[in-house]
């Protein structure tokens, strides 16, 4: 096998849990292959630089192995190079559980001053 359709090779290796996720992926424009956008039948091949955009932030995959049939996770692993960058953690700013209600006063004026807004009246 010489080549293999991005959208099966992205189900196969478990990015995205249907075939058609992965197509309309494609179609959305959240996959590129060596730089540029493709259609879900374009085809890759080994050696091919993937980037996915997946929740506002992009997955760079380096294919090493051609797969066209959905396989376990550990033979998945085998199939492509992760080299997407570690992410900086960032700090969850004034989150709320859902169905908690209207902040009270005090929670919003400890919010803002998280966020750096503070509005305290000068004299």
């Amino acid at each position: 096998m010489d080549a293999a359709r991005v959208d099966s090779w992205l189900w196969a290796i478990r990015v995205y849990k249907t075939r058609s996720a992965a197509t309309t992926a494609c179609r959305a424009g959240h996959v590129r292959v060596n730089g540029e956008k493709v259609k879900a039948a374009q085809q890759i091949r080994v050696g091919d630089e993937l980037r996915i955009r997946i929740a506002g932030f992009d997955r760079i995959l380096f294919v090493r192995q051609l797969l066209v049939k959905r396989v376990g996770a550990p033979a998945a692993a085998l199939a492509y190079e992760d080299r997407t960058p570690e992410r900086e953690p960032q700090a969850a700013l004034g989150l709320r559980d859902r169905g908690a209600g209207r902040p009270t006063k005090r929670e919003r004026r400890d919010i803002d001053k998280l966020r750096g807004r503070n509005h305290e009246p000068e004299d």
